[in-house]
C-alpha cells in the first residue's frame, strides 16, 4: 500500500497516511505520460499565426521595367518574395493543432504521475486544514514547516477555496487547484503534491477504471 507524509494543520509531520492503490500505487507508464504531454501542449496552441504571401502584400500592380533591353534580371512584380517588402514563401497559415486522447489514457497518465510522486515520497496529506483563515503568511509558514517552501508545490483541495488560491498566488512556485480541475500536466510540472484527506477519496473515485 503506497503511503504519503501526514501533516497537521501547522505543517508538522505526525506520521504516514495511506494512499489509494489505484491512484498512487500503479506501475508508471512513461509512454502514455509522454503522449498526454504532447496532447496537452498541442491543445494549448491557438494556431492563429499568419503571414502574407505575394498576392496579399500591398503594392506591385505593374511590371517594374520592361522585359528586355535593360541588362537587369526580368521581374514581374516588386512584391516578389526575393524583394524587400515582398511576400513570404511557404509562411505559416492558420491551422488547428488540436489532438484527441482517450479518457482512459488521460486517466492512466494522471495515475502514473501520482504514483511516481508517491514513490519519490513527495505526497503530503493534511490531517486537517482551515482554509477560511489562510493568508499568504500562514501558507508560507506551513510550507516552510513541511520543508517544501522553495519547491514547486501543487496544493489540491476537495472544493474550490478562493482564500487558498489568493494565498498561493503570492508565493513563487505554489499552485492551488481542486479535484474538479486537476490534470496530469499540473502534477507533472510540480515537484510535490499536498492534499487534504477528503481529496484522496475523490481522487480514488476519479481514477477508477
Amino acid at each position: 500500500m503506497p503511503s504519503g507524509i501526514l501533516l497537521n494543520r501547522e505543517g508538522k509531520r505526525i506520521g504516514d497516511a495511506e494512499l489509494p492503490e489505484n491512484a498512487f500505487g500503479i506501475e508508471p507508464n512513461s509512454a502514455v505520460v509522454h503522449q498526454y504531454l504532447e496532447y496537452y501542449l498541442a491543445n494549448q496552441r491557438q494556431g492563429t499565426h499568419k503571414v502574407k504571401d505575394r498576392s496579399e502584400v500591398s503594392g506591385g500592380g505593374r511590371k517594374p521595367w520592361r522585359q528586355k533591353g535593360t541588362g537587369r534580371a526580368r521581374v514581374g512584380t516588386i512584391r516578389s518574395p526575393i524583394w524587400r517588402h515582398g511576400g513570404v514563401t511557404f509562411g505559416p497559415e492558420p491551422r488547428n493543432y488540436r489532438k484527441r486522447l482517450p479518457k482512459k489514457m488521460r486517466r492512466l497518465a494522471l495515475t502514473s504521475i501520482l504514483s511516481t510522486r508517491a514513490r519519490e515520497e513527495q505526497v503530503f496529506v493534511f490531517e486537517d486544514i482551515d482554509s477560511n483563515s489562510y493568508r499568504t503568511n500562514d501558507l508560507r509558514k506551513v510550507l516552510e514547516e513541511a520543508g517544501v517552501l522553495n519547491s514547486k508545490v501543487l496544493l489540491v483541495t476537495a472544493a474550490p477555496e478562493p482564500n487558498l488560491v489568493r494565498a498561493g498566488s503570492n508565493l513563487k512556485g505554489v499552485q492551488v487547484t481542486f479535484t474538479g480541475e486537476i490534470n496530469p500536466f499540473q502534477v507533472l510540472s510540480s515537484e510535490c503534491i499536498m492534499v487534504t484527506k477528503g481529496v484522496l477519496t475523490k481522487i480514488q473515485e476519479l481514477c477508477k477504471k
